[in-house]
């Protein structure tokens, strides 16, 4: 089966459930922050190999092979819940505009937790150690964003974010 169908579900609560939980909501999850020096070269990877781990699945088909596929199959349920809860959650910021609410209480991003779980599942599902390379990248890249975002929240929410930061982990 061609692994492009995995896609299918990611998608359809990434933009259209998340387009649908309110006015604003896509806007905010498209910022990103302003970038300072290297981010700027970790943006621009971070778009390619965003580009890439959506483009090379459907080059690849999704190997079953026991309990690798299992575990494969696991994360990729894992990785859609995680993903539902941070749109659901994220679409209801707390008073002063920051999240902190559902499972923003147990990771400051966890939609790229879920993105990450997300394509490191289709890495297991295809078995392509190409695709892990792609991901490897994305996550690097991925980092140097969250920095840069963690840096304007700090300046936008001030003392709340900094509370909210020593509370709560960056990731899952």
């Amino acid at each position: 089966m061609n692994a492009s169908i995995l896609l299918i579900p990611f998608f359809f609560i990434r933009f259209f459930l998340l387009n649908q939980s309110g006015k604003n909501v896509s806007q905010r999850a498209a910022h990103f922050a302003p970038l300072h020096g290297n981010e700027r070269i970790a943006y621009f990877i971070y778009q390619l190999t965003t580009l890439a781990l959506i483009v090379v699945p459907f080059l690849l088909t999704i190997e079953v092979h026991g309990v690798v596929s299992v575990l494969g199959w696991i994360l990729y349920a894992l990785s859609l819940i995680i993903l539902y809860f941070a749109i659901v959650h994220f679409a209801k910021p707390g008073d002063g505009g920051i999240n902190t609410n559902g499972i923003y209480q147990y990771s400051r991003n966890p939609m790229y937790g879920a993105y990450f779980i997300f394509f490191l599942s289709c890495a297991i599902l295809t078995q392509s150690w190409v695709y892990l390379g792609i991901l490897v990248l994305f996550q690097i890249a991925t980092h140097w964003i969250i920095l840069a975002e963690e840096r304007w929240c700090q300046a936008t929410f001030e003392d709340a974010y900094t509370v909210y930061a020593s509370k709560v982990r960056r990731y899952l």
